[in-house]
């Protein structure tokens, strides 16, 4: 006897809703088949900003300096440190080459919950935040998020088109009429402020929007998944700051989106993300939060106090926590242009200027410099900006290279160039010891009109048989249609400068105003 039936017999005897309800079934198999597939996890593209990654990576520099004035930073050599810089490296190498930055990883002893990355890539964690974390995975999750900050480059995206109309204008001031070197209002500070980072006795204090946090938890959750720790950690660690903070949530916090919000977009997120493993809990990091619990912390308050006071200048400077971040050039004051020279001769051929030239963008204006010549922002007021070859820089001074400044529309008080230019020689003749060489020329910049004088100074090199040498000073000069002036100076000893004025002569012709 068979037991086959024809499709007609079996139907037939079949409870009519159950036919109908094997039939949805198999109609609604192919979109829970393509529902259940798995999410490709992917960095989001960043976006771009106006302001390029060489000025973010030196503003980033520069406010890492001023950090160790402000708060005491543990030398890289302290186990919390060296843990840090390894975690971090872990998570930077999951980050799409070309949009990662050169990220620098340190410890900050203050016992409050706390972190901030700046732009290009210089990240503090608090000891605090190191102790908190009940796991690596939580600590991965704080610096997932900040480093997210930089990827998206929400500092840089912030200070939008008012840091590209000021980027260079004010750096450091000379006021006009006034002997001296003036203050930085309108300068690195401000271009800071429009990034949304507030320099203080309190320390560094990063602003974002609502909106930005999210992006760095979403962004946080792709590093995190991806150096194989679980997302949701982000999440659990900000639960663990919440519950902290009682009423008044810390600082860090008060910018962040609800937790419970946060915890819903994280698993929103990262539910059809392809299953995975995730790290065990790092015997290293028991060992290190353990340790971190015994090293001499600071809270708040200490820490705004030592800072008015130099104590963490000096303690950072005495535990060997300072580091060369930015180098740093400033413009030789008069004792320092009229003494003799203390460095030894330099090569030309260490500092003669490639052929190979790399976009520099400064803001208000744009130019090619020689790939072989760095870019350093001023430190401090009374600073330029500078392009010069690293062996052109010595001590204080530059004896090859370019430097360029300006004065602000109110600065420049509206003063014809030929006025600006002669009182500019005027306040550098006698602040900075430079002598004119020559009377102030036209000549024509981007299309611009300005002025064109040499002087002369002492140079910071000797010659070739360490005897004091004399200097050339080009200065140029050059309006701007909305008031400001930009100047620059190109110098190099008197027996070199023929050789570098081809190169100079081709950064001007390079120069685009905006």
């Amino acid at each position: 006897m068979t037991n086959q039936v024809s499709g007609r017999s079996v139907a037939r005897t079949m409870n009519p809703a159950l036919v109908r309800g094997v039939m949805c079934l198999l109609m609604l198999w192919p979109a829970a088949r393509a529902a259940a597939q798995p999410t490709a996890v992917v960095f989001p593209d960043p976006g771009k900003t106006s302001m390029s990654r060489e000025n973010q990576q030196a503003l980033g520099m520069k406010v890492a300096a001023e950090v160790y004035q402000q708060m005491p930073v543990l030398p890289d050599t302290s186990p919390e440190a060296q843990y840090i810089r390894q975690l971090g490296q872990k998570l930077v190498a999951t980050i799409p080459k070309d949009y990662s930055w050169p990220f620098d990883f340190h410890v900050v002893p203050q016992k409050e919950i706390n972190a901030f990355a700046l732009p290009g890539g210089q990240m503090f964690v608090n000891i605090g935040t190191i102790t908190a974390a009940k796991n690596e995975a939580e600590l991965a999750g704080v610096m997932g998020h900040e480093m997210s900050h930089v990827y998206m480059q929400h500092s840089a995206k912030q200070a939008g088109k008012a840091q590209t109309t000021s980027m260079l204008a004010g750096l450091a001031s000379i006021a006009m009429g006034v002997t001296g070197v003036g203050n930085m209002a309108g300068g690195l500070v401000g271009q800071l402020g429009q990034m949304g980072i507030q320099m203080g006795s309190e320390g560094v204090m990063m602003k974002h929007s609502r909106n930005d946090e999210s992006q760095a938890d979403a962004v946080g959750t792709v590093i995190l998944y991806k150096a194989g720790y679980n997302p949701q950690s982000m999440a659990d660690f900000f639960k663990i700051l919440e519950s902290q903070g009682g009423e008044a949530p810390p600082e860090f916090f008060s910018s962040h989106p609800n937790p419970g919000h946060r915890e819903q977009a994280i698993q929103k997120q990262i539910k059809n993300w392809p299953a995975q493993d995730y790290n065990a809990d790092s015997t290293t990091f028991a060992e290190i939060r353990q340790h971190a619990a015994g090293v001499q912390a600071y809270n708040a308050e200490q820490i705004a106090q030592g800072a008015k006071s130099g104590q963490w200048t000096q303690l950072n400077q005495s535990t060997g926590a300072v580091r060369n971040l930015s180098g740093g050039s400033v413009f030789p004051t008069a004792p320092e242009a009229t003494a003799a020279p203390k460095t030894a001769a330099v090569a030309l051929q260490a500092v003669i200027p490639s052929q190979k030239t790399v976009a520099t963008d400064l803001g208000p204006m744009k130019m090619q410099r020689p790939d072989n010549w760095l870019l350093k922002l001023p430190e401090q007021q009374g600073q330029f900006v500078t392009i010069a070859p690293k062996a052109g820089v010595a001590g204080g001074g530059v004896g090859y290279g370019v430097l360029l400044n300006g004065l602000t529309p109110q600065q420049a008080q509206g003063v014809a160039i030929d006025e600006a230019t002669t009182k500019l020689v005027q306040v550098m003749q006698k602040d900075s010891g430079l002598q004119p060489a020559g009377k102030p020329e036209p000549i024509t910049v981007g299309s611009i009109e300005g002025r064109s004088v040499m002087l002369q100074s002492p140079s910071p090199f000797p010659d070739a048989n360490g005897q004091p040498q004399q200097e050339r000073d080009w200065l140029i000069t050059i309006p701007q249609r909305n008031g400001a002036l930009i100047f620059m100076i190109f110098v190099a000893p008197e027996a070199d400068f023929a050789q570098l004025q081809p190169a100079y002569q081709a950064m001007l012709k390079s120069m685009q105003f905006k």
